[in-house]
């Protein structure tokens, strides 16, 4: 059995993370040696009695190899940090996942990129701001990274799904789970169109602690972290703070002193972040990362124009075509929407979503919808 499988097999051991895979690293045991410990063994290393029990009586290759097989019916690929095409820039990072699970383009894992990231509850602001840079720095070839989350990480993904760049999601469950629901429609367009990654296996779940582990891997990906909107306790504090102990730059967008949705990108300009007043700023940062043509650009719109002119240009579906008509005699909200369609939630976002990647039609506060 490959060495790559085997760490594979490690990581889906329910229980066994980061620091314990490298224990079993550091001791030799990632061979095929691995099959002939006992309970004993794995005691030795400090992983606890009924984890180690189990790797003693159920860690086999056939059982490795039916979690590989799961992987592929799910449509799901695996890069380990032995390979070759595992990210360059994360594998720098600390404490980089020794496994990542994808959908989508690997490749965008090892383009220059830039995470964005704020409050799950955004202003119209902050909202705006994150639609133009997002769209701005993936028109200038900058992948965007974010964590697939409510508000600005939302905002971010579809705005840069428009353009060269593309966008990179990190969740914090496994491939098979989507978290928070909603955003199923939008996770299933960045597989198409871009990259989904997680460090965790099929079938984990949400939950609150897994979450500054992903925001590691937002960090590490990039070569800045953009906080575009966040309060003094916002989760994108965290990002911001991995990026710094990976070396990375960090730049915050300034908001009103009024807002309190602007205090933690305002704490962090004045603890010495890089102001960001437009795209311009952050592609001067990165001009030796960028083919001439878009760096020379720095962040001018034109070219984004003409790729939101594009999108306006094609061929909407007979759905699409649907509610983008019901839409002209609009703005209507939502719940309007689900009346005058008769669909369920599920599809009208998704048929939403699809217009809205295609520029036909702007969301508003309040969940308002209208033609552009």
């Amino acid at each position: 059995m490959e060495t790559r499988e085997l760490l594979i097999g490690f990581n889906e051991v329910e229980g066994i993370g980061w620091k314990t895979i490298d224990r079993i690293c550091r001791e030799g045991l990632l061979t095929e040696n691995a099959f002939f410990c006992s309970s004993e063994d794995w005691g030795r290393l400090g992983i606890n009695a009924k984890i180690a029990h189990w790797l003693a009586a159920g860690f086999n290759p056939e059982w490795i190899y039916t979690r590989c097989n799961l992987m592929k019916e799910s449509g799901v690929a695996a890069v380990t940090l032995l390979d070759e095409d595992y990210p360059e820039l994360l594998k720098e990072s600390p404490e980089p996942p020794w496994v990542l699970y994808y959908r989508g383009r690997l490749e965008l894992a090892s383009r220059p990129a830039v995470a964005m990231v704020g409050t799950r509850m955004p202003t119209a602001y902050g909202r705006k701001a994150g639609e133009m840079l997002a769209m701005e720095l993936s028109a200038a070839g900058l992948t965007v990274v974010s964590g697939l989350a409510r508000g600005i990480d939302s905002v971010c993904h579809e705005a840069a799904l428009r353009n060269a760049g593309g966008t990179i999601a990190v969740v914090a469950t496994g491939l098979d789970r989507v978290y928070p629901p909603e955003n199923r429609a939008l996770e299933q367009q960045i597989s198409r169109q871009g990259l989904v990654i997680s460090e965790y296996p099929l079938g984990t779940p949400s939950h609150p602690g897994l979450f500054p582990r992903r925001n590691r891997i937002i960090a590490g990906l990039t070569l800045g972290t953009v906080v575009v909107e966040a309060d003094a306790r916002s989760g994108s504090l965290i990002t911001a703070d991995a990026a710094l102990e990976a070396g990375r730059d960090v730049f915050a967008i300034p908001g009103p002193i009024t807002s309190p949705k602007s205090r933690g990108a305002l704490d962090l300009i004045k603890q010495g972040a890089k102001l960001v007043t437009g795209a311009a700023d952050i592609i001067e940062e990165y001009r030796s990362y960028l083919p001439a043509k878009a760096a020379n650009q720095g962040g001018n719109t034109s070219e984004a124009t003409r790729e939101e002119d594009g999108f306006r240009e094609k061929k909407l579906t007979s759905e699409e075509s649907h509610l983008y008509h019901i839409l002209h005699q609009g703005p209507f909200t939502l719940d309007e929407l689900l009346l005058r369609t008769g669909w369920d939630f599920g599809h009208l976002h998704s048929v939403l979503l699809s217009l809205i990647i295609k520029k036909a039609v702007s969301q508003l506060p309040g969940a308002i919808y209208k033609v552009i």
